[in-house]
């Protein structure tokens, strides 16, 4: 079963190509499962996606498309919403829909992984930086709002390591994000980033299974040419760390399924 719960329509404003084609390539991929997830509205940030009056648009026009294809592939709907205090839109997080993602992209309103805030990391403590950014993780997961963690370790994104093992900076959320029951998302975007690694790394991916956390897959596709971008390399490496089961969401309950 290949699966794909982590993809972006123009709604968000940085992404080329209708979701029409993006199904039509994830058919192509041999996707099985392939979900539509875009940035929701919220009061900060705002042209990196969509706005409120957006959303029942976004939603009706997926729904049609699931019932359109529905012979070909599965189609899910979710959004990934950021994490981020005083700003999330509560009508967001009811939302009926399959899933929700849950991301950091902005530590104190700093967005760290746009190249236009990129010199700010010559400010501040890499270790620091990092620990922030974990401790977010593990808000997130005590929030218990959202059913998968998007990109775990996306504070890498411009290789800015932490001299601190980085499992031990991070075994405190992946704890709170087991309680949580929540699934982590294998995904290769990072494979077109400065990192060149997809999120998480595999020594993430070894302490992840060793925890028995869920994962569950995502090209975080912005482009048609990025739908399953990588995605027999990433389940080549998910398969020999030994995972065979992924997690898949209707209407907001997990389901695993064989990959």
């Amino acid at each position: 079963m290949i699966v794909d719960l982590h993809n972006h329509t123009p709604l968000c404003n940085h992404c080329e190509g209708i979701p029409r084609e993006f199904i039509k390539k994830a058919i192509e991929e041999k996707i099985d499962i392939f979900g539509f997830s875009d940035h929701a509205p919220m009061k900060f940030d705002k042209k990196y996606r969509m706005s409120m009056s957006e959303i029942e648009s976004y939603e009706i026009d997926i729904k049609e498309l699931k019932e359109e294809f529905k012979n070909n592939i599965e189609i899910l709907i979710g959004y990934e919403v950021d994490f981020l205090h005083n700003y999330m839109e509560e009508k967001i997080l009811k939302r009926d829909v399959d899933y929700l993602i849950g991301s950091i992209h902005f530590i104190n309103k700093w967005g760290f992984d746009n190249p236009e805030f990129i010199g700010e990391y010559q400010n501040r403590d890499i270790d620091k930086i990092w620990e922030e950014y974990f401790d977010l993780i593990k808000e997130m997961a005590k929030s218990e709002l959202f059913d998968i963690v998007g990109h775990l370790d996306l504070i890498k994104v411009f290789k800015f390591l932490p001299k601190k093992d980085i499992r031990v900076i991070a075994k405190e959320a992946l704890k709170a994000i087991k309680k949580a029951n929540m699934s982590i998302e294998i995904n290769s975007a990072g494979l077109r980033k400065p990192i060149a690694e997809q999120y998480p790394s595999k020594e993430l991916m070894e302490l992840i299974y060793d925890l028995n956390i869920d994962i569950t897959f995502g090209s975080d596709a912005h482009l048609i040419d990025q739908i399953g971008f990588k995605k027999d390399e990433v389940l080549s490496l998910v398969k020999k760390i030994g995972f065979d089961k992924c997690a898949i969401y209707r209407e907001r309950e997990k389901i695993m399924v064989t990959i």
